[in-house]
């Protein structure tokens, strides 16, 4: 009789109600329609919104600034002839559409199904930028602007080894161990992971903190004379070191760790490709333009343009 009491006194309480309802509240909310979703998940969703714009802003500027000089930069290094300039400016480019893809995609991290799709651009987008920093040491130390197909050819084992290396290691720990090293949550410590990222930035923060030592003791000599050369040098030592400390404090669960590693990943990516092309390529370019100047000024001297400044 209670049961039939309790009918009458409420005609809906044999309506089931959905605990998981078949639509998307966030389509409706931003856009009524699946496509705006898909635009709100991709920009908003996984980071936030200005950790997505900022790397897909600075990247998209970059390669797009290099569009632009394509076609002086082609001249310039057919001019040249340097195997060296050539070899790494084709790098570059390679190595910055895989950035913009990368920069692009980052709802990947947070989607299901993606996570392979995901785990094989990071893999390969981190590792072209790992061989750009090999190389740009070792092409450095065999002189600013050596050429040849030896010290290309020497350069590029040396840096391919320390990739390759380096790609097999976190391939192992991506697929072997299942260890989740580009998706980054602070839901879980991961240990291992950290441990792994603990000891790459150690590496390469004793690798640039070497070099400053040197720079600043008696073997300064031994180094390329070029400031732009220690510039780069005192900032990668700087962010590799942040990041060092970053990945110490997350694989302890903290959480300012965590957002730090998160903003050194961004500076990274984005700034990291514009930075090497200041270091080692915009002075090739820009001395090719004084040279040109030079060229042109002789020759206007030679036919008597500047004979009348002496009277």
């Amino acid at each position: 009789m209670r049961f039939l009491e309790q009918i009458t006194e409420s005609p809906f309480a044999l309506i089931p109600v959905s605990q998981k309802p078949n639509f998307n509240s966030s389509s409706i909310l931003k856009g009524g329609s699946f496509l705006g979703s898909g635009l709100f998940n991709w920009l908003f969703e996984c980071h936030g919104f200005l950790h997505n714009l900022v790397l897909i802003v600075s990247s998209l500027c970059f390669v797009l600034y290099l569009s632009f000089q394509a076609k002086k930069s082609f001249s310039k290094l057919s001019n040249g002839r340097s195997h060296i300039m050539i070899a790494y400016y084709g790098c570059l480019w390679l190595v910055s559409l895989l950035n913009l893809a990368w920069c692009c995609l980052q709802a990947w991290e947070c989607t299901s199904g993606k996570e392979v799709a995901w785990n094989i651009l990071s893999l390969f987008t981190t590792s072209g930028m790992l061989f750009l920093e090999v190389s740009l040491l070792a092409f450095l130390f065999q002189g600013n602007y050596a050429s040849g197909f030896e010290a290309l050819t020497r350069t590029f084992i040396v840096s391919g080894l320390v990739v390759g290396l380096d790609i097999l290691l976190k391939a192992l720990y991506l697929f072997a161990f299942g260890i989740p090293l580009f998706v980054d949550s602070n839901e879980h410590s991961h240990h291992v992971k950290w441990g792994l990222w603990v000891v790459h930035r150690l590496v390469l923060t004793a690798v640039y903190g070497f070099i400053l030592f040197m720079y600043h003791s008696k073997w300064r000599e031994r180094l390329p004379a070029r400031p732009a050369f220690y510039k780069y040098i005192s900032i990668m030592f700087i962010l590799n070191a942040l990041a060092l400390f970053a990945s110490g404090l997350s694989g302890n669960g903290a959480s300012f760790g965590f957002w730090l590693y998160g903003a050194t990943i961004v500076c990274y990516h984005a700034f990291y490709l514009p930075l090497i092309y200041v270091t080692f390529l915009a002075d090739f370019f820009q001395e090719e333009d004084l040279h040109l100047e030079n060229v042109y000024y002789s020759e206007m001297k030679d036919a008597g343009f500047f004979d009348a400044d002496w009277e």
